[in-house]
């Protein structure tokens, strides 16, 4: 369910804006996309794991928050990303 070190240092190199970039909100929506798409695999065998599911609802609201921050500091960024990720909106 959740995601190896060497598959987050892959999301993060991929996703990063500067070098040392570990924790802009690109970074942390890209992890937590690739988490939420784990989990959701997760969920498709474990229909009545509720526990992994309130998890599961915690990161997309996190996630959510933090679009909307990206969204309010720049529009140009938060549509890169989403278009990057595939997340509907």
């Amino acid at each position: 369910m959740s995601i190896t070190v060497e598959r987050k240092a892959e999301v993060i190199k991929e996703y990063q804006t500067e070098p040392n970039d570990t924790g802009s909100p690109e970074v942390q929506v890209a992890i937590l996309t690739e988490r939420i798409n784990n989990m959701s695999e997760h969920m498709q065998s474990h229909k009545k794991d509720f526990h992994s599911r309130r998890g599961l609802l915690a990161m997309v609201g996190r996630r959510r928050k933090l679009l909307d921050y990206l969204k309010s500091k720049s529009e140009e960024r938060y549509q890169t990303i989403i278009s990057r990720l595939g997340i509907r909106r």
